[in-house]
């Protein structure tokens, strides 16, 4: 694999460069988590408004829909910098453009992409997912709420949890089962629904970081129209996986793994010799495992370029990034000692917070978009062959 990207490429990652290094804070003054639709919601919001101004909110998209037509490595340069210094989202990336834009642009009628893409691609469309439930986290297809068919619109009744952004949301795609007597991966069909709509409320669920990145939607007689379902009425399944393989590419993280083991390194050259000589090696190991996972991502790029469809290949860096992840930040609050422990906030923290901030905001890594037992397996049959029994 040739790890060096062509010189346009690389003359784009200088343009990008100099956009984030006037737009953001430098990326060792300030702490910044990787939380769509999180505490700094209106920071994300008037950065994605730049971007929108630029033309640089969607550069994967087609340019018919608003997009740049990138390739698939100018797609990587883009997440590798806007990971490496922590371009502040509030849904508007994450969801409507990597998750929802696409799916509409394969499954929507022509009426969804005029109405809806245009007002992603300038930032007045800010979206949330509603996939999870208390009962219906990585065994999705098992999900209960309930849609009606009534008339020309749809009533949906039930609860979704772990969505990210809702509170700053004003529409959300959603799954919901709308024939209770068909085989569990059928019967759902996939809706777009306003979330000004009557009987929509949005609770908030505080993590074990006091962040409020999270909540929990409830539908009580919510009418949507036929017209927001995309795709085919109770094949909602499909366009949902549709979406999901637009979720996980993984070099934005990566990006934001080197910045932070940079800024640890950076704090280790002028710390006392006994931390040196404790963690210069684990730092090593951990460059080294975020150098894989970097080479990982750009196997699935060069895949993608070629025309192929990654699926295992996916797994595997979802596996072991979110893994990584977690000794990273694991290694660095050992290493920093006790003011390791010292949150964001506080002028006495060692490198404004981030590892005890990161330390619990990355415990639940392993556990979401697919938790990591759903994607060993995934891995061990559809890469290895094993059998399923």
């Amino acid at each position: 694999m040739d790890f060096q990207f062509a010189p346009a490429e690389e003359r784009l990652r200088v343009e990008v460069k100099a956009f984030l290094g006037s737009s953001l804070p430098a990326v060792d003054q300030r702490f910044h988590p990787d939380v769509p639709g999180g505490d700094d919601f209106e920071e994300a919001k008037a950065f994605n408004e730049k971007l929108a101004a630029r033309g640089w909110i969607a550069p994967a998209w087609p340019r018919e829909y608003g997009g740049l037509g990138a390739t698939i490595y100018e797609q990587m340069v883009f997440s590798e910098e806007f990971g490496y210094h922590g371009a502040p989202d509030n849904g508007t990336r994450a969801f409507g453009v990597g998750m929802l834009g696409p799916t509409l642009i394969v499954h929507g009628t022509a009426s969804q992409k005029a109405e809806h893409l245009p007002r992603i691609t300038t930032g007045e469309a800010v979206w949330c997912q509603g996939y999870s439930e208390p009962g219906s986290g990585s065994d999705l297809a098992s999900l209960q709420t309930r849609a009606i068919r009534d008339g020309d619109d749809f009533i949906l009744n039930g609860q979704k949890i772990w969505t990210s952004g809702g509170h700053g949301a004003n529409w959300i795609f959603v799954l919901a089962r709308s024939d209770p007597d068909a085989p569990k991966h059928k019967g759902i069909s996939f809706f777009m629904v306003d979330m000004k709509t009557q009987g929509l409320t949005v609770r908030p669920l505080v993590n074990m970081a006091n962040r409020h990145d999270f909540n929990e939607v409830f539908f009580e007689d919510v009418r949507v129209p036929a017209a927001n379902v995309v795709g085919e009425v109770n094949r909602g399944w499909y366009v949902g996986m549709t979406l999901l393989d637009f979720e996980r590419s993984g070099v934005a993280r990566t990006g934001a793994q080197r910045r932070t083991l940079e800024l640890f390194a950076r704090w280790l050259r002028k710390a006392p010799d006994v931390a040196r000589a404790r963690a210069r090696l684990g730092l090593a190991e951990m460059v080294i495992q975020n150098n894989v996972v970097r080479a990982l991502g750009y196997r699935i790029g060069d895949m993608q370029t070629r025309g192929q469809h990654p699926s295992y290949e996916a797994s595997m860096v979802k596996v072991f990034q979110s893994e990584l992840s977690q000794r990273i930040y694991n290694f660095g609050l050992n290493a920093l000692g006790l003011s390791g422990q010292i949150r964001s906030g506080d002028a006495r923290a060692p490198l404004l917070g981030e590892f005890a901030e990161n330390y619990m905001l990355i415990s639940p890594a392993s556990v979401y978009s697919g938790s990591n037992e759903v994607q060993r397996n995934i891995i061990a049959s559809r890469g290895l062959g094993l059998p399923r029994d």
